[in-house]
């Protein structure tokens, strides 16, 4: 059996600790054990997964995800909380603290080859101001992740989720969608987390599918950039930077099979797919 952690032993942990949650670092810890329950059913992890988590914390959904029988690899930017987790593991979950493995490390920086195992999915509660840079290196980094369920401020995840013609639609909903097709599948209560937020949260689940033929993907990301950095403006007039002019700009959309008084808004991935390619 594996002893979740609830209210009282996340803030027994945290005063050993001596760790305050800071802004900085995003953290909010979860101390809701059916919370954490929930967020591991939706993941859909099991025996035959390595989970990649990101900013473990204390432990609340390490352990969670332990309990499926899955292999869990957390990386953390914190030293005092990277070397209490296997501990904490070793408390509560003997028989799964060889199925652990902690990396020390900073996540927008990590590499493939600093994680064992080729991580399979993605299972994580994300520090909000971080979450979509996080999301898209590892799914660039690490390309054994197929799968992904991520806990984010509700309104980074209606944006990772959003498609062409919503007024949210932006910047993060296309270079996610470059990977794979991405959903919103559930609210989650600031009441779960200490300290309390002041934002609500919500759960994003995303899958890698086949990625558009755009030649290179850099070329397919600055072009993405441009086009949403003026939203009111034509694809004609937002690109001129990034194709030279706002002449070249209209030859590359009539070329792409776009009208180049278009907004980047009513474009899907596919779209500024080729976009890039005629370039």
């Amino acid at each position: 059996m594996v002893e979740l952690l609830g209210p009282a032993e996340i803030r027994g942990l945290a005063a050993e600790l001596d760790v305050r949650p800071t802004k900085k670092l995003g953290q909010n810890f979860v101390h809701d054990p059916n919370t954490v329950r929930r967020i591991v059913e939706l993941a859909g992890v099991g025996v035959d997964d390595v989970v990649l988590e990101v900013g473990p914390g204390l432990g609340s959904l390490t352990l969670g995800l332990l309990a499926t029988g899955a292999r869990v690899v957390a990386v953390e930017i914190d030293p005092k909380l990277a070397e209490r987790l296997p501990k904490t593991v070793a408390e509560r979950a003997p028989e799964a603290a060889d199925r652990l493995t902690v990396v020390g490390a900073d996540a927008m920086r990590v590499a493939n080859d600093d994680l064992p195992g080729a991580p399979d999915a993605l299972v994580a509660n994300l520090p909000y101001n971080v979450a979509v840079p996080v999301v898209l290196h590892l799914l660039a980094e690490v390309p054994s992740l197929t799968s992904g369920l991520v806990m984010v401020q509700t309104e980074v995840a209606d944006r990772m989720a959003a498609g062409p013609g919503s007024r949210i639609y932006g910047v993060p909903s296309v270079k996610l969608a470059y990977y794979g097709p991405a959903r919103k599948v559930a609210a989650v209560p600031r009441s779960v987390f200490w300290p309390v937020p002041n934002v609500d949260s919500a759960l994003v689940a995303f899958e890698r599918g086949e990625t558009p033929a755009s030649g290179d993907r850099d070329t397919l990301f600055s072009l993405v950039d441009a086009a949403f950095s003026q939203r009111r403006k034509t694809l004609r007039a937002a690109l001129a930077g990034w194709a030279g002019s706002a002449e070249r700009a209209g030859e590359l959309l009539t070329a792409a099979g776009i009208d180049p008084k278009t907004r980047g808004e009513q474009l899907g991935v596919h779209d500024f797919a080729r976009i890039a390619a005629a370039r």
